[in-house]
């Protein structure tokens, strides 16, 4: 049985296979995920792709060749475009979530068979969380990263029913912390069923941590003249008067200029919050996540996602992905593995992000970017960062769809 789920990349589809085999999972190794049903993507005939099957790191030799090979002819072609007539896809990140996200997507081919395969890969039934809560449970970041890449990379089906132009000359893809993993899916970097069971570990390594120390995550905003990285260290001495020792406090996500997602300890956002009006923030407001992610506190996460990492395959994207960590380009499979793990503990460097995917000379025109996945906040922080490339945005919407 061979059952086509996604269309990821024109000639690129996501598969099931053995459908029967389902109810023999129950908690999937890297090993039952291969072998038993799944989604994956089928491999092209793309010469970059030499991505371990075991999950081991390519050899310096063959990241060599991966940085040194030239474009391959769908490469070339794409490259060839005018910017006009290239897309760029953005996926979402945590925090984008609500209740009902999804509903519009159930009638586009294969989405049902998505949220079919990701409850057998989670153990609990995600497409009824994501349309009808509760929304405490929905909101958990064990429950909410999964929905959110599930729900993304199913809003791609949308775009591809709608405009499948759209997903053919997609040049670059980017996403917002959980959102990388549904970008790198896309690209035809990992499969879908081995991404979202490290998204799963990944959520429930987050949360683990989370529950270690009270922390939480402080959206600002702020004057010109606000020192954000001054207000975190004025946080952290707070800390350590009160007896706290080695407090945490600092910018946990570059959204947009002075605008800042500031993350740690609860006393030093207490602080910030305090005094706000000294430090210059117009607003600061705390957001509905359970700890401090993007900071040192996520430490203790790194390793179970590290060690999932090691197992799964990884394969050189084949449109441009871009990293939170530093806002460059995915090159090989070693540096995704890095960079994957290395991002629970940085900074999202959203903002730099959009500068390096939209950057361009003087009346360059711009893509069309598209917004895949719950929620507008992405549009949102490319109309602050670049309003012209903000007047080709699209939001593929969730919840409604045109009979």
């Amino acid at each position: 049985m061979n059952i086509n789920v996604v269309v990821l990349r024109k000639g690129l589809s996501v598969n099931m296979r053995g459908a029967t085999l389902l109810n023999m999972m129950r908690i999937p190794s890297i090993t039952q995920l291969r072998s038993f049903p799944f989604l994956c993507r089928k491999v092209s005939n793309n010469p970059h792709q030499h991505g371990s099957q075991n999950g081991t790191q390519a050899s310096p030799e063959t990241k060599d060749q991966l940085l040194e090979n030239e474009p391959t002819e769908e490469e070339q072609r794409r490259l060839k475009k005018k910017p006009s007539e290239c897309s760029v896809l953005l996926f979402p990140g945590q925090g984008s979530q609500f209740v009902g996200m999804g509903r519009g997507l159930l009638k586009y081919r294969n989405v049902k068979d998505m949220f079919g395969v990701s409850q057998k890969i989670l153990g609990y039934d995600l497409l009824s969380l994501c349309l009808d809560g509760p929304e405490g449970e929905l909101m958990k970041t064990v429950h909410c990263q999964p929905a959110v890449f599930v729900t993304s990379l199913a809003a791609v089906e949308r775009l591809n029913h709608e405009n499948p132009a759209a997903i053919e000359n997609c040049v670059a893809a980017a996403g917002f912390s959980v959102g990388e993993f549904a970008a790198l899916v896309f690209s035809g970097a990992m499969d879908f069923a081995e991404a979202l069971y490290v998204v799963k570990v990944r959520a429930e390594a987050m949360q683990k941590a989370s529950e270690l120390i009270p922390s939480g995550m402080l959206s600002v905003m702020g004057r010109p003249q606000a020192k954000y990285k001054h207000a975190c260290l004025q946080a952290r001495e707070h800390c350590l008067s009160l007896g706290i020792k080695d407090p945490v406090c600092s910018v946990a996500n570059y959204l947009f200029p002075d605008g800042r997602v500031i993350a740690g300890h609860k006393e030093a956002l207490d602080f910030l919050q305090q005094n706000s009006r000294k430090l210059h923030f117009l607003r600061a407001r705390p957001l509905p996540v359970s700890g401090a992610f993007h900071t040192a506190l996520m430490e203790s996460a790194t390793e179970p996602l590290r060690d999932i990492l090691r197992q799964v395959e990884l394969r050189r994207p084949e449109i441009n992905v871009y990293s939170n960590v530093d806002a460059k380009r995915y090159m090989h499979e070693g540096h995704m593995r890095r960079q994957l793990a290395k991002q629970l503990v940085s900074p999202v460097k959203w903002e730099q992000t959009l500068h390096e995917v939209f950057e361009r000379t003087q009346g360059q025109s711009f893509p069309h970017t598209y917004e895949v996945g719950p929620g507008k906040q992405l549009g949102a922080t490319l109309q602050k960062c670049n309003m012209k490339a903000y007047k080709s945005y699209t939001h593929v919407d969730v919840t409604t769809h045109d009979d």
